[in-house]
């Protein structure tokens, strides 16, 4: 078993640079640090720090070691956090993090009178999921979720994909853009990983395998930008285009036929206790009907008829 005293300190080295330092930071005797750093060392089996004149580096041992200490010092402060109901860690994907989720940190904030910090981490909705699982994170909002043991997935928002393009763009002034014209345009594409590929698929079939997606661009923020550059056209869930449609730099317009309505899931662990902080905000972004929220359900009609 590795021992968590001697991975700060294998962490504290490499920050400062040398072991003198890295005792200093630590409130430990140079001998102490330099003692862990050793045992950790004779743990694994092989060399973590090159150690000279003009300091210490990692090995390539160290560096392999590195991502993973800074992850188990991290979970170790999250456990010891959870036990005592002092801090929650909300993962959520790019489109959630950036658009949507801050009204509601906002008001559970507020709720609580800021007693509970709040980590947010923002990432890719594969990298969410898999954070979740690793312990690293205590509640996921995804795009989607693919239905692993363990954790239990409830539908959070529904949001409805809609076309984004430029104001003098010939579809500009279309209530709706019928299936059929996408196949003849360059669409650009955003963050991959999201789902949203797979649900035009069983939305739209045949149609959907036969867009031409000429770029994948990796967020819905640099997705926007082009499509304003005229470069192409878009398929986007409404609620990331609000702005931009209230300022006129892009028009959002629904597909053709039955809305296609993305499903927004919150997740956590099924092993959760009832009373932990962590199942006490999952169950606020579920059950509350905050303003900012409210205000986006207000809007998203109006983006649509505006064109």
């Amino acid at each position: 078993m590795l021992n968590l005293e001697h991975i700060a300190s294998f962490l504290a080295v490499l920050r400062a640079g040398n072991f003198r330092a890295a005792a200093h930071e630590r409130a430990l005797s140079q001998a102490t640090v330099s003692q862990h750093v050793q045992k950790l060392e004779a743990a694994l089996n092989t060399c973590l720090i090159a150690r000279s004149h003009s300091g210490c580096s990692p090995t390539q041992a160290g560096i392999v070691l590195q991502p993973y200490a800074e992850s188990l010092l991290s979970i170790n402060t999250r456990v010891l956090n959870l036990m005592h109901n002092q801090q929650v860690s909300i993962g959520a994907s790019s489109n959630i993090g950036v658009y949507l989720l801050q009204p509601y940190i906002k008001s559970f904030m507020a709720e609580t009178g800021g007693q509970f910090p709040v980590e947010i981490v923002i990432q890719k909705n594969p990298v969410i999921a898999d954070k979740l699982e690793r312990g690293e994170i205590d509640v996921a909002t995804m795009e989607w979720w693919d239905d692993r043991p363990g954790y239990i997935a409830r539908p959070w928002r529904q949001e409805e994909l809609v076309v984004i393009v430029v104001p003098d763009h010939p579809w500009a002034k279309l209530l709706t853009v019928p299936r059929a014209l996408l196949v003849d345009v360059p669409l650009l594409g955003g963050e991959p990983g999201t789902g949203t590929g797979r649900l035009l698929l069983h939305h739209m079939g045949e149609t959907a395998r036969d867009m031409q997606e000429v770029m994948q661009l990796g967020s819905t923020e640099a997705v926007k930008r082009w499509v304003k550059a005229g470069l192409g056209v878009s398929i986007v869930l409404s609620s990331t285009v609000v702005e931009e449609c209230r300022a006129g730099t892009l028009r959002a317009i629904p597909l053709e036929g039955a809305p296609i309505c993305k499903t927004l899931y919150v997740i956590w662990r099924a092993t959760l206790r009832h009373d932990s902080l962590p199942l006490r905000l999952a169950k606020w972004l579920l059950d509350q009907d905050t303003a900012a929220a409210n205000t986006q359900l207000e809007v998203a009609p109006q983006v649509c008829t505006a064109l």
